[in-house]
């Protein structure tokens, strides 16, 4: 898939999704360029999850269309599948396969999707462990590894099959506070490595650090869109100023 420099990396466009009577995307309109972090904030319930969800089409939308470098997204099929590939998912429970180690889960989809021959794979699904700093843990199954090594596992794992974009769904919100960081650090350093991300997060500190621009959004529309120092030091809306006052203080 190739994408001139003018070609947004996502691109969502009067977007809108029903879950039965509820309203959960309302008239969403986002570009995000490439090399672009994105940081999705908002209260519980103001469909942060549901947007990230729907770029990859892991939820399906009622109106509207999302494209990924240029191409819109197939409602099904190999042509999914294939765009799919080039759109990483990090998600809050980290979904590995138990019964297969560290290596073996990073190295899965580019041998069965991809068709890269098994030594090649083996070869790039270690460097891309070392990459994540868990190296060392390749040969281990999932319940024999923390929470934060088991996500750095899921992001290598996401890596594996070089995707354009990387969205993170709240992907340490089921850590221990103590195992936060290591998977921040990661995610710090794809940033620095110019990957374009679409991260829903309450690390408000990594948000300030990582976020090239704040997207805030409350009753399943985009409120507020700006740079992390503007968001956070001169917020525009009621709904902005309440959230940020709430979490903040804690």
């Amino acid at each position: 898939m190739t994408a001139d420099l003018h070609t947004p990396m996502i691109s969502m466009r009067s977007v809108n999704k029903h879950f039965g009577a509820q309203h959960v995307l309302r008239d969403i309109n986002l570009e995000v360029p490439a090399g672009q972090v994105v940081i999705v904030l908002g209260p519980s319930g103001s469909g942060k999850s549901t947007l990230c969800r729907t770029i990859n089409r892991l939820e399906p939308i009622g109106s509207g269309s999302i494209a990924v470098a240029g191409r819109e997204l197939p409602t099904e099929g190999r042509a999914l599948a294939r765009l799919r590939a080039d759109v990483g998912m990090v998600f809050q429970s980290f979904n590995l396969f138990a019964h297969k180690t560290a290596l073996a889960n990073v190295m899965l989809a580019p041998v069965k999707v991809r068709r890269l021959p098994k030594d090649q794979a083996r070869v790039q699904a270690m460097a891309l462990l070392d990459r994540v700093g868990i190296a060392d843990q390749s040969d281990k199954y999932p319940a024999q590894l923390s929470g934060g090594q088991q996500q750095r596992v899921a992001i290598a794992r996401a890596l594996a099959m070089s995707p354009k974009v990387m969205l993170f769904d709240e992907p340490t919100s089921a850590l221990d506070p103590e195992m936060v960081q290591e998977v921040l650090d990661v995610m710090i350093s794809l940033a620095r490595d110019g990957m374009t991300m679409l991260v829903v997060t309450h690390e408000m500190g990594f948000a300030r650090k990582a976020a090239d621009r704040v997207i805030f959004m409350a009753d399943g529309a985009i409120v507020e869109d700006a740079d992390p120092q503007t968001f956070f030091d001169h917020p525009r809306t009621d709904r902005a100023r309440d959230f940020l006052a709430k979490i903040l203080t804690h």
